[in-house]
């Protein structure tokens, strides 16, 4: 009621104002004309006080979605004097569909990012970074190894407090990485001075570039604002492209732009579930689609949550109950589906760890093991998933695949030996290093580790076709075969002779039975 009160207020005392201007006698050199929505025509003087009054009352109700609340939240200068600004300006303006889609896929985090940007007094222009950033996109991931909606690269990530392991990645979960951003971003305004451009780009190009760049503009007597500094060519476009947004978040109808329906909500609830969980398992739980939970847990890189780690899921608000309900009804030992495995002779924790999709530390932790000794004929219980890998369409193995297979022409694989450099794998594929590093999701300078597969692809028409190096083989099984030993055997993965001959994970192989593999010729002898 206090609102409408203020509302009524506010354009009651306007109306005079407009009348008296409506009424006034103007020459036709200077009178200024604008269409309204009815097809009217209001002089500009009247249409700058409507938008005024627009501005002022919006300002004073209670924000009724997550556009407007960021609105009453912005601080920024603008600078829509600058020629960088205004071209972005123009090039969002022009991408309405580009809008459409990035604002509807931050529908499930911008109102908790704003929450978290809020609370720690940081202007809500930044709620719009991830457009910048990564497109709202939490599986984003870059080839300088930066990775989440954040763009956090590992060792930023880990300064910040965002674990990073085989099963779980912080960079990428949605509470952890806005908070370390949070926390990124106050440090860096108490190094500039409360300098939120300065802040936003040392954030994208480094702390000491800027403060280099502060540095050699001082002892040149020149100016030290963000707008006088030589900076990266990407950090030059980076600011302008925030202030751009938060321009076209202002005014959506002057600019034409379509901006996703975004309720002032929560969209999800934070549900401790004190353990590990299949993820399919807990999709199920909740009644929602494991690409759905996934979206919202996009840290877990596997089938499960971390064994070791926090035990948080994100659940769809309107799910949360349910969720905690059947939860209930669930003791932990039925979490996760465990497996019988007797070992074999020459198994190894490691081997039984790649085989089964899971680590050595969980089996040690799962079997009560002290160190990593195993012996011939010991039974060991393996967590492993409850569906196939297939189903856990965001995990990292069914990212990474789906990458790989955005390669054009023949597809060849080669799993990673002790010792090998991506440049020689790159080499003896006959492919440019930058080639494999892309197809596999990686930097050039990274890290390879043996056992890793790689796939690269050629042209089938060229002279360096797969053909030439890879040939169809039908092997025989023999006693005391496994999976394991073959694919070593033939420098091949496991999971293409399991696709290759459709078998499950589980499947045993028999002597005397049949293999279809696709083998390096030096490697078939």
């Amino acid at each position: 009621m206090v609102y409408k009160k203020l509302a009524a207020a506010i354009l009651a005392a306007t109306v005079g104002a407009c009348a008296q201007i409506d009424s006034a006698p103007q020459s036709a050199d200077t009178a200024l004309h604008s269409e309204t929505d009815s097809g009217n025509t209001e002089t500009a003087a009247v249409s700058s006080i409507r938008q005024n009054i627009l501005d002022d009352t919006e300002a004073a109700l209670p924000p009724t979605d997550i556009w407007q609340r960021l609105r009453q939240g912005f601080s920024l200068d603008r600078e829509l004097q600058r020629p960088k600004v205004r071209e972005y300006v123009n090039y969002f303006s022009t991408n309405q569909g580009y809008m459409a889609r990035v604002t509807e896929r931050s529908r499930r985090y911008i109102f908790h990012v704003a929450e978290q940007l809020e609370q720690a007094n940081i202007p809500m222009e930044f709620a719009l970074l991830p457009i910048v950033e990564s497109a709202y996109d939490p599986f984003a991931y870059s080839h300088a190894q930066a990775s989440g909606m954040w763009q956090f690269i590992p060792a930023t990530g880990r300064s910040f407090g965002l674990h990073q392991n085989w099963w779980y990645d912080g960079r990428r979960d949605v509470v952890e990485s806005t908070r370390a951003a949070s926390e990124y971003f106050n440090y860096l305004a108490a190094k500039f001075d409360g300098d939120w451009l300065l802040v936003l780009a040392a954030y994208n190009a480094g702390e000491g570039t800027v403060r280099r760049a502060i540095e050699r503009n001082r002892r040149s007597g020149k100016g030290t604002s963000f707008w006088d500094l030589k900076l990266p060519r990407e950090t030059r476009s980076y600011v302008p492209q925030l202030l751009a947004l938060a321009e076209i978040v202002t005014y959506p109808e002057r600019y034409q732009v379509p901006l996703h329906n975004v309720g002032n909500d929560p969209y999800y609830t934070a549900v401790n579930v004190g353990s590990q969980i299949d993820l399919a398992q807990a999709a199920e739980l909740a009644g929602v689609e494991i690409e759905e939970l996934y979206l919202l847990n996009p840290g877990y890189n596997r089938w499960a949550t971390d064994p070791n780690g926090n035990h948080r899921l994100l659940i769809p608000s309107d799910k949360a109950t349910r969720f905690l309900a059947e939860l209930d009804k669930l003791p932990t030992d039925q979490r996760v589906t465990w497996q019988r495995y007797k070992v074999a002779r020459g198994d190894s924790l490691s081997v039984i760890a790649r085989r089964y999709e899971t680590t050595v530390a969980a089996i040690q932790q799962t079997n009560k093991l002290r160190n990593s000794g195993i012996r011939a004929g010991q039974t060991l219980l393996i967590p492993s998933a409850s569906g196939p890998s297939a189903q856990y369409a965001y995990s990292i193995d069914q990212r990474v695949q789906r990458r790989q297979s955005a390669g054009s022409g023949q597809k060849s694989s080669y799993t990673v030996r002790p010792g090998d450099t991506l440049w020689g794998i790159a080499r003896s594929m006959n492919v440019k290093v930058r080639e494999l590093a892309s197809w596999n999701n990686m930097a050039p300078g990274d890290t390879l580790r043996p056992g890793q597969t790689l796939v690269a692809y050629s042209d089938s028409g060229s002279s360096n076709s797969q053909n030439r190096t890879t040939r169809k083989l039908s092997y025989r099984v023999r006693s005391g075969d496994s999976l394991y030993r073959i694919a070593r055997k033939y420098s091949i993965d496991i999971g293409d002779i399991l696709r290759w001959n459709k078998l499950s994970r589980g499947s045993y192989l028999q002597p005397g039975q049949r293999l279809t593999l696709f083998v390096d010729s030096a490697s078939s002898g």
